[in-house]
């Protein structure tokens, strides 16, 4: 497997070059990949189906200046912001025969997760249908995008976040995870160390992904911030 540590200037462009990765995989000119980035300012990025209105306090993030974005995944609104590690994983769905069926699939990777992450923080489980907590408190949220041939599955790492900012940015989710109860965010979350270097270290030597990767679709990510993510009927659709 190949690895991408790249972050790009414009938020949207972050979020257009994980579909591009799958995009071009899927079409059979790349393969697979771990990507890693981080954003270094407060913004929000809705799931696919999230719901502005119930999901972001949009006052507060229009006095403040925060973002409203949209990913291509599901699964619900994040916060970004510094200490989040952010991280991508695209797999061909052949690889493994339990990443053809959704559930399994999640098993399949946040079982991996909790592999490569033991060593810096023992006792970490797969909670819910997507998180990954400490003490029944969360510090990654995952989604995923799928194709015919291949899959895009990222989530978010906390690691010494300030859970603050979600309280201020973020409602209470109108779904929620039955161990998540009425918490709120600041009770619901945790953090994972402050060693994002180990972090990604960590995560490549779980996926083997040795082989560092200097080139990613540009022309594809222009193509999908002009088509979608960079769109405010996409952004604001819902």
């Amino acid at each position: 497997m190949e690895y991408l540590p790249l972050t790009l200037p414009i938020l949207e462009e972050n979020l257009a070059l994980d579909e591009a990765l799958l995009l071009e995989a899927e079409e059979g000119r790349a393969g697979p990949v771990l990507r890693t980035w981080c954003w270094s300012s407060w913004a929000v990025v809705l799931g696919a189906g999230g719901v502005i209105h119930d999901d972001i306090n949009r006052s507060a993030c229009q006095a403040d200046g925060v973002p409203i974005t949209r990913r291509s995944s599901g699964g619900g609104t994040v916060l970004l912001g510094p200490k989040c590690l952010l991280f991508t994983l695209i797999l061909p769905l052949q690889s493994h025969d339990d990443l053809t069926r959704v559930r399994e699939s999640y098993r399949v990777i946040l079982s991996r997760l909790v592999r490569a992450l033991t060593p810096l923080q023992p006792g970490i489980e797969w909670a819910g249908s997507s998180d990954l907590v400490v003490q029944g408190r969360k510090f990654s949220g995952n989604a995923q995008q799928r194709k015919r041939r291949f899959l895009l599955h990222h989530g978010t790492l906390l690691h010494g976040f300030d859970r603050t900012a979600v309280e201020r940015y973020l409602k209470l989710p109108p779904r929620r995870p039955d161990y998540r109860a009425d918490r709120c965010h600041a009770e619901f979350l945790t953090d994972l160390p402050d060693q994002p270097e180990t972090i990604i270290a960590l995560l490549r030597q779980e996926w083997r992904a040795d082989r560092e990767r200097t080139s990613w679709p540009r022309e594809l990510v222009r193509r999908l911030i002009g088509e979608k993510f960079g769109r405010e009927d996409w952004i604001y659709r819902r």
